[in-house]
């Protein structure tokens, strides 16, 4: 059984803010949630880092000016107020 759905702790797993988000969501089912596809062809969203708008397309997404790596978990991908920003010193791990 995975940690991913509503049985996870408050501030833990899906519901968990910043870099904590984001590893979680980069480390669910194996990768697979981070380069899925957000429903309803993504978020409006604004790099937490620099300010830059972009769309959030994927459940883990660099910004494209700055690199800045955000996330939103799929039980919150309706609500652009949920993408979490991992920091300005994370980086998306390289293959």
């Amino acid at each position: 059984m995975c940690d991913c759905g509503s049985g996870s702790k408050s501030g833990s797993g899906p519901f968990a803010t910043g870099r904590d988000l984001v590893e979680f969501v980069l480390k669910a089912h194996g990768g697979a949630i981070a380069v899925s596809s957000v429903p309803n062809g993504g978020l409006t969203a604004t790099c937490q880092g620099c300010g830059t708008g972009f769309l959030l397309e994927t459940f883990v997404q660099a910004c494209p000016e700055c690199s800045g790596v955000h996330a939103v978990s799929p039980p919150r991908a309706a609500d652009p107020a949920a993408i979490q920003f991992a920091g300005a010193d994370f980086a998306l791990p390289t293959v």
